[in-house]
């Protein structure tokens, strides 16, 4: 993804950019709505209007009104997204992590059905061309495993060179979408009666199953809550003006697609899994095959080129998704709602990141589903599920945002009841998804869900019974142990990481190590404090000298996409100290004193284990399991905060959160000692 600097203007670069980045989810659904919705139906009137009604109104209520018009309000310094929001209300409602959580889950689990969903309807484009009708599904599905392997072997190496040609390819992509369905508007002019929202009512409420349809119809509007996560990338007046041009390429291509439909009316159109189903062919021996509603409205000498254009805006739109969901999860983890992974940065530009092990697991999802559906109509009969979730939390997220704004409550309460109702009504209809494979997604974000939780729960179960002492009690203590010339030296320098709020305070563990756990004595004491602000790019620090040249506490205040590279920081903070004549690094052995010498410093790091001298509940006892067992596949602690492992020491250190209160022990005395 191509990511700058914030753009708080409208620019030309500005627009092209967004829709290079912004639109590739929504902006490929074409290719597979209307296939979704007339599949296995025969073509009517009320189909094709009401339809094409639906998807109308969906993009206006849902896209247009909801997320392009309010949801984008709520910025959190010019950023977007589920934890972004989350960064903005989080300090309300403490359950309202929860809907956080599953909204990034299920954020998560839609980045791994958008690429087989997009890329496969694209390349399912082959079989419309005579000399490829009869290409075998394997062949097909070799094809997009062979492009995904290479997508996501390529963001190790960012995208800040293609990305610059994403903007140009996909206005290109759009203007494609608006001339073809011009084309075919001519077929039935009477299709712009779709406007109507007669045609939508009469469809839920008079045609078979129609309230059912919405699962297909929601497929519309599912990038829409990518494009509220990419407001940082090209800011809020872009997106709204690129969504203006974008909404009507997609509207034009819609019922053009719609127009040719209707010039089919009284056809049974059927996609490949149906037309292979002996049962379903004996019943309905007139069905046609319908292979891909969007190219047929193409021109048969313009497939080639099409099909290309098509291909390379499903990889954009894939592109898109794997880095926001890189974007998402170092949210997540800077917000301490998942494990620490590593991430690299692969080049300059700003938010360019890449992640090895979601990289990995997002490939593995991606290429399994593939294999798993095979077509894209399989595909189409899963996707959404998940999403839908994600659209309900984003919804709670923003009324809560609405009540710190200190708006009207009936507006609140308004936006509540018209939205839930909307959201709930399409998880209702994507309900009848489940047995056809929305269980997939709903596995997938399940399990996402599970280690967001595990990591969240665990924290809040060991924060409860860190103990905490006030520093003044033990300074002379540790004063007089720096001064102790019996006790071996450990190091100059003495750095611990700690995670007391309060700088009067530090965690009893940390007096333990250093007074009591074979004594620690130093020149120096440094207390190193990372506090994650809810603004998105802070980085400053705060310096405590509490005893000026012993012992000094060091916070760094740094906003929650700011990486915590703590070595080069408190480097940085040393010099300034040094530059400010506020502390002596020299080192203290004679030898080394009177040559400059600059001390040695090392850092510990306190690492938990689950004690067995703990009496838990059954479920905080599997929380703490599961806790320690992604721990143990996860990122260390000192790579976590970006220390240097050639000057960290990591000490165990056992973590009791209920210790065992009756344990049925009792003292015997042996004969001897029985006749004393």
């Amino acid at each position: 993804m191509l990511v700058g600097k914030h753009i708080n203007k409208v620019t030309l670069a500005g627009l092209v950019v967004a829709l290079g980045i912004i639109y590739g989810d929504i902006g490929t659904s074409p290719l597979y709505v209307l296939n979704a919705i007339v599949n296995g139906r025969v073509i009517s009137e009320l189909l094709v209007l009401g339809s094409l009604s639906c998807i109308f109104w969906t993009l206006t209520l849902q896209t247009t009104i909801k997320y392009v018009i309010l949801t984008l309000k709520a910025d959190n310094r010019g950023e977007g997204g589920i934890f972004s929001l989350y960064a903005l209300v989080r300090r309300q409602k403490k359950w309202l992590v929860l809907p956080a959580m599953i909204g990034g889950a299920a954020l998560l689990a839609d980045g791994m059905i958008t690429p087989p969903i997009t890329i496969t309807s694209a390349i399912e484009g082959l079989e419309i061309i005579p000399r490829f009708e009869n290409i075998s599904q394997s062949v097909i599905v070799a094809i997009v495993l062979s492009i995904m392997a290479a997508l996501f072997f390529l963001q190790q190496f960012g995208t800040s060179l293609i990305g610059k040609l994403f903007g140009p390819m996909m206005l290109v992509w759009f203007l494609m979408l608006a001339v073809l369905g011009l084309m075919h508007l001519s077929d039935d002019w009477s299709i712009f009666r779709a406007f109507s929202p007669h045609y939508a009512i009469e469809l839920l409420t008079q045609y078979p199953q129609g309230f059912w349809l919405l699962g297909a119809v929601f497929l519309c509007t599912t990038g829409a809550e990518a494009l509220y996560s990419d407001l940082g990338h090209v800011g809020r007046d872009n997106i709204r003006i690129t969504w203006v041009f974008v909404k009507i390429c997609l509207i034009l291509n819609y019922f053009g697609q719609g127009a040719w439909l209707l010039t089919q009316e009284g056809k049974l159109f059927v996609q490949k899994d149906l037309m292979a189903d002996a049962v379903f062919m004996a019943a309905n021996p007139s069905a046609i095959p319908l292979k891909s509603v969007f190219y047929s409205i193409m021109p048969e000498n313009f497939l080639y080129i099409g099909i290309f254009i098509a291909t390379s805006a499903a990889i954009i739109a894939s592109q898109a998704l794997i880095s926001g969901s890189f974007t998402l999860v170092s949210e997540a983890l800077r917000l301490n709602l998942w494990p620490k992974m590593k991430i690299n940065y692969p080049t300059e530009e700003k938010g360019q990141l890449f992640i090895p092990g979601i990289n990995t697991l997002l490939f593995i999802g991606c290429s399994g589903i593939v294999l798993y559906f095979q077509t894209a109509s399989r595909m189409e009969a899963a996707y959404g599920l998940a999403i839908t979730m994600c659209m309900i939390s984003t919804s709670i997220l923003f009324a809560n945002y609405l009540v710190g704004q200190r708006t009207w409550r009936g507006w609140i309460y308004l936006y509540l009841l018209v939205y839930l109702s909307i959201e709930v009504g399409f998880l209702i209809a994507n309900l009848l998804k489940f047995p056809h494979g929305g269980f997939v997604t709903l596995i997938v974000g399940g399990g996402l869900f599970v280690v967001m939780y595990v990591w969240f729960r665990s924290r809040r179960i060991k924060n409860r019974y860190v103990e905490f002492v006030r520093m003044e009690h033990y300074i002379p203590m540790i004063q007089e142990l720096s001064n102790d010339k019996t006790v071996p030296k450990y190091a100059t320098h003495l750095v611990y990481m700690t995670s007391a709020n309060n700088p009067k305070e530090i965690e009893h563990k940390i007096i333990y190590s250093i007074l009591n756990r074979k004594p620690k004595r130093a020149d120096i004491y440094w207390f190193v404090h990372v506090d994650v602000l809810d603004d998105p790019y802070t980085c400053e620090f705060v310096v405590d000298h509490i005893i000026p040249n012993d012992i000094i506490r060091v916070e760094f205040r740094l906003g929650f996409r700011v990486e915590q590279k703590l070595s080069l920081m408190f480097r940085k903070v040393v010099e300034d100290l040094v530059k400010n004549k506020e502390v002596n690094v020299t080192s203290r052995y004679e030898s080394l004193e009177r040559n400059n010498v600059v001390g040695d410093f090392q850092f510990i790091v306190m690492e938990k284990f689950l004690s067995n001298d703990n009496e838990l509940p059954f479920i905080e006892k599997l929380v703490m399991r599961l806790h320690f067992w992604i721990k143990e596949i996860s990122l260390s602690e000192e790579r976590g905060f970006g220390l240097d492992p050639s000057v960290v020491a990591v000490e165990k250190f056992p973590l009791i959160v209920s210790s065992i209160t009756s344990l049925p022990l009792k003292r015997v005395f042996n004969n001897a000692e029985e006749g004393v």
